[in-house]
């Protein structure tokens, strides 16, 4: 395979938990893992080495020096073999991040970095990637499990297709099987009134669900010719998508959504179900921006 893993590190156990994750998609992938700190000079003048006043290790440089070797050093424990570099690059995260996805085969971050507020459940780094980035972004929360399947949430929207192909790739890299979930019925996932449903209109559910399914199969039917070695489990749902999708990713090794799906507001890169599954899925997710596979 060409290009490699880039993992973003700040320190944060987060960030440790997403460089483990992304040295063991590296060896499954055969490539090179790049693990990446971005470092913002302070506007005031801080030597890089340590003040004459203090130890000779206390310095801005051997601080990073010795974050990136940790983070190297938990790569290769989580995945001997694994062939591994790091830099240090001047910028903000989401810059310089977004600039490495150009060449990368898959971007790897922690749910959470060392900045932001405590009490917000994903960081503001991984939101900006999953919008911008021009690999899949994979976005680490729970250990991932080696043995379930992997998820994908499809809704039948142009938008959905890169989703749909590397969720396949994805299942045949790792020899398991494919659930492809589609979920129908809400208009609206939003409060906790009941939603309004097409049924509540037309009366004719048998209808709809057969709609909903031949959605569902025309999704993935060139994707199984092309994957005969994935097992493919479709599995079209009434119901409301979010809970849905996140009660299914308990069972997941890794789910994959896009970025933007039906209705919302247009002007938005990361759509209400995308932003959900980041927030509160229960294995890492992987989002994929249109046109990328």
């Amino acid at each position: 395979m060409s290009g490699r893993v880039v993992v973003g590190v700040d320190g944060s156990p987060s960030a440790l938990a997403a460089v483990e994750v992304a040295a063991q998609e590296a060896r499954m992938r055969r490539v090179r893992l790049h693990v990446v700190h971005a470092f913002v000079w302070p506007a005031m003048h801080v030597p890089p080495g340590g003040s004459p006043l203090g130890p000779p290790t206390g310095g801005v440089r051997e601080s990073v020096e010795h974050l990136l070797a940790e983070a190297v050093e938990r790569a290769l424990a989580a995945a001997p073999g694994v062939l591994a570099d790091h830099a240090v690059i001047a910028g903000e995260a989401v810059t310089a991040l977004e600039a490495e996805s150009r060449t990368a085969q898959l971007m790897v971050v922690g749910h959470r970095g060392s900045g932001g507020f405590a009490g917000l459940l994903l960081g503001s780094t991984s939101v900006h990637l999953a919008a911008h980035s021009h690999c899949p972004v994979m976005v680490v929360r729970d250990r991932p499990t080696r043995d379930g399947p992997v998820l994908v949430a499809v809704d039948g929207t142009p938008q959905s297709r890169g989703a749909v192909a590397f969720a396949f790739e994805e299942a045949s890299l790792r020899g398991t099987g494919l659930v492809a979930l589609h979920v129908w019925g809400a208009w609206s996932d939003h409060g906790d009134a009941r939603p309004v449903e097409p049924v509540d209109l037309t009366g004719d559910v048998e209808t709809l669900q057969a709609h909903e399914e031949r959605l569902l199969d025309e999704a993935l039917s060139g994707h199984r010719k092309e994957h005969p070695d994935v097992t493919v489990h479709a599995r079209v749902v009434r119901g409301r998508t979010r809970p849905t999708l996140i009660e299914a990713s308990r069972g997941a090794q890794l789910m994959v959504v896009g970025t933007r799906g039906r209705g919302g507001f247009t002007g938005l890169l990361l759509g209400s179900v995308s932003q959900a599954v980041l927030h509160h899925a229960h294995c890492p997710v992987t989002v994929v921006r249109s046109g990328l596979a």
